[in-house]
């Protein structure tokens, strides 16, 4: 059943049937305060620091000089060379099983002769204060034979191009086609045929907390112990075992609170791998955090490639086929362990997946260069493969003389398109209902008259539209399968302790997302319990259960399912207890507010008297096994491999033609995410899920010299949005619960930067259609605006 649902703004109380009310994160108050425990408040007894001497060339063989000056230097304890750390760390290899051709370069913790991007970590310093190892940066020197650079993917795939590096076989990282029905039949029988070319500029995540770790190695007992900021723990688990030779029972991570992720902290970091080294090869204390500078050029980049596409439809403005082919710019390596592809392959995946397409050829390839290698960014290829038909149909619609919303309409794929054996991932969307509640929101009408009037005016204002596809909740069939040591899974371990407390450890890590006041909700309707006393902890190997992490919109989906199935079994024993207990029907029997009662409403007991009789006096329950008040569950997806969320975002813009400035002025997303466990959380996360998607569009752009030197790598010169710069974001929902689950969730994470570049570039390009102008390169910068114009003219 589809509901559509929009939120009211009161907050709700601590009480019965938490799901679906706005619950305050129950950290917001501790971490506002300043009482968060980031990583920079970890204290491994007084540890030593970490900083790096990086590339300042994109390509280039160098030689270590003399270090004997910064050695002496005050506080430094060692200095470390790429060839001290292969004692004790060995080089890593990304590898993807199921995708063979992908072939990345060995990567070392430390550059060892030869450097591939501005920015790589070539020299350690260990000095007592971070400081002091800066200091020492100062004096070390190195004899520098600067190489020809590779910086752009059409460059690096030209014969003639020099490799990005030597151990390459080719600079081509990727070519991969999706082919269906006759595309070259159906567009030579079209009766329109749109074009359009496309430029995604390359974008980093810029968290509020910057990476880094701080790692305790004990010789005598050879255990190491990391903290780190970082979203997949037990990933890093594995890594730090593999890599530093190391039994996994003897590696233990911890993630304390995270300050913001987005993607970018997933990978294994070159700088985080020899900080990690360097505690093992030395046996101290060593801490390391990027500062912001390092952070630009060391940081996963993501988004940077070129596409054309084109589409096919008939008079009535029906799709026939869809035409694409777009080319990524990876960095000179693929990151480790996920790799550097996903961007790409997600593009071939869900270019169009919103609509019937019955004939489509699409064609994405990647290209090794000497740049910041890419990796997981805020919704990974979804925002590109949306923003490239978005347009298409907008330029369709105009040529066919169509209303947008229409031709949207006209085209969504249903369940009807799909077959008897059709893709089960696209069973149940909510496209048509998400476009009614949307043009009913904005709207549409009025603002379409507003914008005829004001045109006359020579005030040039656009309205976007972008329906998105959400790829959330992803199971064990895309890393697992492909031999990456990620867990497919998430997990819940419930315990009713003695004091009546339920302690949740859970592998969804959370990283400001709110989503262990999800499952706090989850498990006190589940298990008939107040919230306040439900402590749910994530982000230690060594006492949570096995899991993913956060990232792809799981926290809630998965975790959130585990975490219903744990609270449903735990009541179960709980029930059975007393009914035992008491010589009753466990049937007799309910839970609610912490109190076990006979469903006529007499108080049998509370928790805690159950919880303390199974813990200290078991005696009096006449059962030859007591049932556990410890209970672990785990989910991940049977049937599908993900889940599918959808929903439709919608942009006013207003463009000064003299000055090529956009102001957004209006945004509205109607969202399906399944059940909402938590509006106030949802409706936030989508907010600022939008807002990162309106700074891309607009604003951030790492920027590349021909030399391959990032030129606006601080945050005076690469552009974030600001508060003053945003506009209202209005969020409602329509609501189909995800039918493979208990509670329905389908994960909302990266919901809102799906659907707002190409919100953005389609309300951007319906402004300058009066001027027969439009943009083709993102993000739109005046100077992008005043050139499409001038262009035209």
């Amino acid at each position: 059943m589809t509901e559509r649902i929009k939120f009211a703004d009161e907050v709700a109380t601590y009480s019965e049937g938490l799901v679906g009310k706005s619950v305050p994160r129950q950290t917001a108050r501790r971490l506002a305060t300043g009482r968060g425990r980031y990583l920079d408040d970890i204290d491994a007894g007084v540890p030593y620091h970490v900083a790096f001497y990086r590339s300042p060339y994109a390509r280039a063989r160098f030689t270590v000089g003399d270090l004997s000056a910064a050695q002496k230097m005050p506080g430094v304890m060692r200095i470390v060379t790429g060839v001290d750390l292969s004692a004790v760390c060995a080089p890593w290899v990304t590898r993807l099983e199921m995708l063979p051709e992908h072939v990345s370069a060995p990567q070392h913790p430390l550059a060892i002769d030869e450097v591939y991007w501005q920015g790589e970590p070539v020299i350690a310093v260990v000095a007592k204060t971070r400081a002091q190892a800066e200091d020492a940066l100062d004096v070390i020197e190195i004899d520098w034979d600067d190489l020809e650079p590779v910086v752009d993917a059409a460059q690096a795939l030209s014969p003639d191009s020099p490799l990005a590096h030597p151990q390459l076989p080719s600079n081509l990282a990727l070519d991969r086609e999706i082919r269906r029905g006759d595309s070259a039949l159906v567009f030579g029988q079209a009766a329109c045929v749109v074009k359009h070319r496309f430029s995604f500029g390359r974008q980093t995540g810029v968290p509020l907390e910057a990476r880094g770790v701080v790692a305790r190695y004990d010789p005598r007992t050879e255990e190491l112990v990391v903290y780190q900021s970082h979203q997949s723990p037990f990933q890093m688990q594995e890594v730090y075992a593999k890599q530093l030779s190391m039994p996994l029972s003897r590696v233990r991570v911890l993630c304390p609170d995270v300050g913001g992720a987005f993607g970018i902290k997933l990978h294994a970091y070159p700088d985080e791998m020899a900080a990690v080294a360097i505690a093992r090869l030395l046996a101290v204390p060593i801490k390391y955090q990027a500062d912001r500078l390092e952070s630009f050029v060391s940081d996963a980049h993501a988004r940077e490639a070129i596409a054309t596409a084109e589409l096919a439809l008939d008079e009535e403005g029906r799709i026939l086929g869809l035409r694409f082919d777009a080319l990524f710019t990876f960095g000179a390596v693929s990151l480790y362990p996920r790799s550097s592809v996903g961007e790409a392959l997600q593009v071939l995946e869900m270019c169009g997946l919103a609509y019937n397409v019955p004939a489509l050829h699409g064609r994405v390839r990647g290209a090794f260069v000497n740049k910041v290698p890419t990796g997981a960014y805020r919704a990974v290829g979804q925002p590109l493969a949306s923003a490239i038909i978005e347009q298409l149909l907008d330029n369709a619609a105009a040529s066919l003389g169509m209303d947008r919303m229409e031709i949207r309409r006209k085209n969504y794929i249903v369940d009807a398109d799909l077959g008897g054996e059709g893709d089960k991932r696209l069973r149940g969307l909510s496209l048509h209902k998400c476009l009614d509640a949307l043009k009913e929101d904005m709207g549409y009408g009025r603002l379409r008259q507003r914008q005829d009037e004001l045109r006359k005016l020579g005030v040039y204002r656009g309205i976007g539209l972008c329906t998105f596809i959400e790829q959330t909740g992803v199971g064990a069939g895309l890393y697992g399968r492909n031999g990456v040591p990620v867990a497919g899974k998430e997990s819940v371990r419930l315990q009713l302790g003695a004091s009546g407390e339920i302690t949740c450890s859970t592998s969804a890590s959370e990283s400001g997302q709110g989503a262990h006041t999800g499952l706090a909700q989850i498990i006190a309707d589940g298990l008939g319990c107040p919230m306040d006393s439900i402590f749910v902890r994530s982000g230690d190997t060594l006492v949570d259960p096995t899991g993913g992490g956060a990232w792809a919109s799981r926290g809630i989906a998965l975790g959130g399912e585990a975490a219903h199935r744990a609270a449903k079994q735990l009541r179960a024993n709980v029930l059975s207890i007393v009914a035992a207990w008491k010589s009753m029907e466990a049937a007799e029997l309910e839970i609610d507010h912490g109190v076990v009662s006979l469903t006529n409403g007499e108080v049998i007991c509370s928790l805690q008297q159950v919880a303390r009789l199974a813990h200290y006096d078991s005696t009096q329950i006449p059962l030859a096994e007591i049932p556990s008040l410890s209970i672990e569950c785990s989910y991940s997806p049977f049937e599908k491999p993900y889940f599918m969320a959808n929903g439709i975002q919608a942009a006013e813009v207003e463009i000064d033609i003299e000055t090529g400035q956009v102001k957004v002025l209006d945004f509205w997303v109607v969202e399906d995410c399944g059940t909402v466990i938590n509006p106030l959380l949802v409706d936030e996360q989508i907010r600022g899920g939008v807002v990162q998607g309106i700074g891309a569009a607009l604003f951030e752009h790492c920027i590349y010299s021909d030399t391959g030197q990032m030129s606006n790598a601080s945050l005076a010169d690469y552009l974030v949005p600001m508060a003053s710069e945003m506009p209202d974001i209005h969020v409602s929902h329509v609501t189909t619960p995800e039918k493979e689950t208990g509670i329905g969730a389908k994960g909302v994470g990266e919901a809102g930067t799906v659907g707002s570049i190409g919100a953005i570039w389609s309300a951007v390009n319906d402004a300058l259609r009066p001027l027969e102008a439009a943009a083709e390169n993102q993000p739109f910068t005046p100077d992008v605006i005043l050139s499409a114009i001038l262009r035209k003219a």
